[in-house]
């Protein structure tokens, strides 16, 4: 078996890329116009700066991008576009250069290489950063490569370029945090309720914890075992994280922390307490102000036509013929009843006006039957 060197073509290496959200965001946006609900994928070109051994992405454009499933040799990427694209990109921020492309992949593929060689001819030592658009797992959903050239001591085979992983992270500058956080704030999803996505966000983190806290604990128990040497650096990065949390095991800090978190949750219980007596309170109101309108707006037509009853009642009974008298007597002793009852509901005043009126014409009329 052919012992394998791998020599990197570039003089300086890659140790990290820096990926903005501006960049992530472009990204998504590309695929959503181009490829969503497909299995394709979309191409672009990445813009920024390499410092050190550090190429920071802060932007980036989408290129137009096809090839075969069946055939991965077959693809084509149109470079015209991307120079055009490019060369109007300089005119606004001469700053930013070809770090190298991207893919929404979401893995390697075959023709990634020959792309790869594309873009040697813009940039010494190009990048490739996949993205993952839908990822399943909480985390980084970016992947940086970048190619080195395996050279074999078979002075009889040839050499062939390789993909590298380099770690990659998010950052961004102060400027760029609070217009992410304005524009995220107004991307909601108005199929799901404000709890539900806040439930949904804290269960998406403590997955993501978890998933961290077992790479730890295996990477330590692989350690252990004697099967990964040990990295002093990476036990340094955990006995800080380890540092940063309390020691629980003091009483004075339990007893603190008991206090703290029954404080708030009393002060919490009491805002909620305050809201919901508000909150009925005002539709008790409501409710007897509705009320007290209905009664009104219905009052009003039922004593006009009653007055105008009584005026008739009153101009049969000066003419006094028997048969009339008897019938409009027999009515207004089945009103009496309800005007006696109807005193308590009355608090307008030109109502009760109108109610006393009735009763002593009810009066005058009982004593002109009797005569």
């Amino acid at each position: 078996m052919d012992v394998i060197k791998t020599q990197q073509i570039s003089a300086r290496s890659i140790e990290k890329v820096i990926v903005h959200p501006l960049v992530l965001l472009s990204i998504v946006d590309h695929y959503n116009r181009v490829a969503r609900d497909t299995k394709k994928r979309v191409v672009g070109v990445l813009l920024g700066a390499s410092f050190r051994g550090t190429v920071d992405v802060t932007n980036s454009y989408a290129v137009p991008f096809e090839e075969d499933d069946k055939d991965p040799s077959i693809w084509f990427l149109d470079h015209n576009y991307h120079e055009s694209m490019f060369s109007m990109f300089r005119r606004i921020n001469a700053k930013e250069h070809v770090v190298g492309w991207y893919s929404t992949g979401p893995k390697l593929r075959e023709n990634d290489l020959n792309i790869h060689g594309l873009f040697n001819d813009y940039v010494p030592n190009p990048v490739l950063v996949i993205i993952d658009v839908q990822p399943k797992e909480m985390g980084i959903p970016t992947k940086a490569y970048y190619a080195v050239e395996e050279v074999k001591e078979n002075a009889t085979q040839k050499s062939q370029k390789v993909f590298v992983h380099v770690p990659s992270e998010i950052a961004a500058h102060e400027v760029e945090e609070i217009g992410v956080e304005h524009l995220l704030r107004d991307v909601k999803d108005t199929t799901i309720s404000t709890l539900a996505t806040e439930v949904t966000g804290k269960l998406a983190a403590l997955k993501g914890l978890d998933a961290r806290l077992q790479e730890i604990r295996s990477y330590l128990d692989l350690v252990i075992d004697g099967k990964l040497p040990l990295n002093h650096e990476i036990l340094c990065h955990l006995q800080d994280v380890f540092n940063l949390l309390p020691n629980l095991n003091v009483t004075e800090l339990i007893k603190a922390f008991a206090v703290k978190t029954n404080d708030m949750m009393l002060v919490t219980y009491l805002s909620s307490l305050i809201r919901s007596v508000i909150a009925l309170h005002n539709l008790i109101n409501n409710k007897m102000l509705n009320k007290e309108h209905e009664k009104a707006e219905d009052s009003k037509p039922f004593l006009k036509n009653f007055i105008d009853f009584i005026s008739i009642c009153r101009l049969l009974c000066q003419k006094r013929p028997t048969s009339h008298l008897f019938f409009f007597f027999s009515i207004l002793l089945k009103c009496s009843y309800f005007f006696s009852q109807s005193f308590i509901f009355i608090k307008n005043p030109k109502e009760y006006f109108h109610y006393n009126n009735l009763l002593i014409l009810f009066v005058k009329t009982k004593v002109l039957f009797k005569s």
